[in-house]
């Protein structure tokens, strides 16, 4: 398995340090209701204007300040730094808010920007240097906007979204959970309630994927989020029920990674990102698995594939490598040492 040494914190770096501020191509989402609406992706979004879409500017920055964190001496820190210090600001905080206050941008972003933005929210509150308490004050007004929309949002939700791109909820909760667990007791308590209502009576999934512009996998992920929001005895016993012929090798579609066709497609490129973000399900959920138990075994080896796959392509073509460096994170971040 790969680690993130020097060389490759320095490669994601470079590579997300060229995209947060690239402004075009951009893929909007904004609701106008009149000519006055017109507007350019900086205009309405003074940090997270960059990465071809809002999300993707937010996790790339969460990447940027994940390598900070772990590579302060590579060399693109000083211009991670600068950079931050530039966009970062009381000022920018507060328009990227007044855009969110507008009555037509009560869906803006989710569930998936939002999660990203509170997960970006709880990596820089793990900084303890004086540049990454600053940053992490100054985005604090725009979490708790984000926070306070979950919770007025999962109580209306009756239902989960399963599929495999920005609308799925259990990838969501499972990435808002880190900051809430941490910084807000009731955004935890009303995800927690939610996966349990959505998730707790599912048995013997099917795991009808990949789709083709699949980026995560509705099974997988909501295996994740079960093992968040469990004890470690519960989540066994609903994992037994929910995959129960995961020792056999079945449903054997989750075990192989996605052929990616065309790279230059958006879309299809999608395919790359389910292959990271498979390779990080599967570590998070052998993690909960006793050393024994023979699905470790299983889950490590469709990891390593799907991650063997998709790692040389995360820098390439601007379609995938606008967004995909986050996802390798989420798995190369994750360990695999039983729970018990």
């Amino acid at each position: 398995m790969p680690q993130i040494d020097a060389a490759l914190a320095s490669r994601f770096a470079a590579t997300a340090l060229g995209h947060v501020t690239r402004e075009y191509p951009n893929h909007i989402m904004h609701v106008l209701t009149g000519p006055q609406d017109a507007r350019t992706p900086r205009d309405m979004h003074p940090i997270f204007f960059g990465s071809f879409d809002w999300h993707s500017c937010v996790h790339g920055w969460w990447t940027l300040f994940t390598l900070y964190r772990l590579h302060p001496d590579m060399a693109e820190a000083s211009a991670i730094r600068a950079l931050a210090d530039e966009l970062f600001t009381t000022e920018a905080v507060a328009r990227e808010a007044a855009y969110l206050a507008r009555p037509e941008s009560r869906g803006f972003e989710r569930p998936y920007g939002w999660a990203w933005l509170l997960m970006l929210a709880a990596e820089l509150e793990r900084h303890d240097t004086d540049e990454g308490r600053r940053w992490a004050e100054t985005l604090r007004p725009l979490a708790r906007v984000f926070a306070e929309r979950f919770k007025a949002f999962l109580p209306l939700a009756d239902y989960p979204v399963r599929v495999g791109t920005h609308y799925n909820t259990a990838f969501a909760l499972r990435l808002t959970l880190n900051y809430a667990e941490t910084h807000d007791v009731d955004l935890a308590a009303a995800c927690r309630a939610a996966a349990v209502r959505w998730h707790a009576a599912d048995r013997d999934c099917q795991a009808w994927e990949p789709s083709q512009d699949e980026f995560l996998s509705p099974a997988l992920m909501e295996a994740v989020l079960m093992r968040r929001v469990l004890a470690a005895d519960e989540f066994r016993t609903w994992f037994d029920a929910f995959l129960p012929h995961l020792g056999d090798g079945q449903p054997a579609t989750l075990l192989a990674p996605a052929r990616v066709s065309d790279r230059t497609d958006g879309k299809i490129a999608h395919l790359d990102g389910l292959n990271l973000s498979r390779g990080w399900c599967w570590r998070e959920i052998i993690a909960g698995l006793p050393g024994e138990d023979v699905r470790r075994r299983v889950g490590e080896a469709a990891a390593t594939a799907h991650l063997d796959v998709a790692l040389p392509h995360v820098t390439g073509d601007y379609m995938g490598e606008h967004w995909l460096a986050s996802f390798a994170l989420l798995a190369l971040l994750t360990e695999i040492t039983p729970s018990v």
